[in-house]
C-alpha cells in the first residue's frame, strides 16, 4: 500500500504544479523533488507511460503496474478538481495545443518527448551501471523541464497519460468540455513513445538482460 500512496502523492503534486503555474521550471522542479521523495519506495513513476516502460523492463509485474496506472489517473483527477475548487476554472494539456496545424504534429511531439523522458528514466533509475546514483531525480526533472519548454507550445506538453486524462475529465464535467476530443493524443503519443524507448533501451543495453 505504501507504494500506491507515494504514487498518488507524487502524481498529485506534479499535476498541481502544472495546473497552478504552467511553468516548465516549476513543473520540472516539482517532479525532481517528488522523484527524490518517492524513488526509494515506489520507483517514482508518476506517469502511466513510464509505468508501462517499467513493466516492459521487468521492474513491475502486470498487476502492480495496472494499479500504479489507476492510482496515477485518480491522483491527476483529484489534483485537477482541487484546482477547480480553488479557481472555478479547468485546465487541460489541450489548452496549449496548436489547433491550427495537422494534429499529427502534436501527436509526434508527445511521442518524441515521452520517448526521451522514458529513456532517461530507464537509464538513470533502472540500469545496473547507474545503480545507487544520486543524480536520477535531477536528470528526470530537467528532462521534463526541457521537454516542456521545447514541445509544450506545440502539443500542450503532457508527456504523461495521467496529465491528459485527469484534467480532461474535470474539464469535461465542470468546464467547457472541449478538450475531450484531443485526449487520444495524450494517450497514443506517450504510450507509443514509452514502448519504443523501452525497446531501444533493451537494444542498447543487452548486458542488462544477459
Amino acid at each position: 500500500m505504501n507504494k500506491y500512496i507515494i504514487e498518488f502523492i507524487g502524481t498529485f503534486f506534479l499535476v498541481i504544479a502544472i495546473g497552478l503555474t504552467g511553468n516548465p521550471l516549476a513543473i520540472g522542479a516539482m517532479l525532481m523533488v517528488m522523484v527524490y521523495m518517492g524513488g526509494s519506495i515506489s520507483g517514482a513513476a508518476y506517469n502511466p507511460a513510464v509505468t508501462l516502460a517499467l513493466m516492459m523492463r521487468g521492474k513491475l509485474n502486470s498487476t502492480e503496474g495496472a494499479i500504479y496506472m489507476v492510482v496515477q489517473v485518480i491522483a491527476a483527477t483529484c489534483a485537477a478538481f482541487f484546482i477547480y475548487l480553488l479557481y472555478h476554472q479547468t485546465f487541460s494539456p489541450a489548452d496549449g495545443l496548436q489547433k491550427n496545424i495537422n494534429i499529427m504534429k502534436p501527436l509526434a511531439i508527445e511521442m518524441l518527448f515521452t520517448f526521451a523522458l522514458t529513456l532517461v528514466v530507464l537509464t538513470v533509475a533502472t540500469s545496473k551501471k547507474n545503480a545507487n546514483n544520486s543524480y536520477y531525480g535531477l536528470a528526470i526533472g530537467f528532462t521534463v523541464m526541457a521537454c516542456a519548454f521545447a514541445g509544450g507550445p506545440i502539443s500542450g506538453g503532457a508527456f504523461n497519460p495521467a496529465v491528459g486524462i485527469g484534467p480532461t475529465l474535470i474539464d469535461t464535467c465542470c468546464g467547457a468540455g472541449s478538450s475531450m476530443k484531443y485526449l487520444w493524443v495524450y494517450l497514443v503519443g506517450p504510450f507509443v513513445g514509452a514502448a519504443v524507448a523501452t525497446i531501444v533501451y533493451k537494444m542498447t543495453n543487452p548486458d542488462e538482460y544477459a
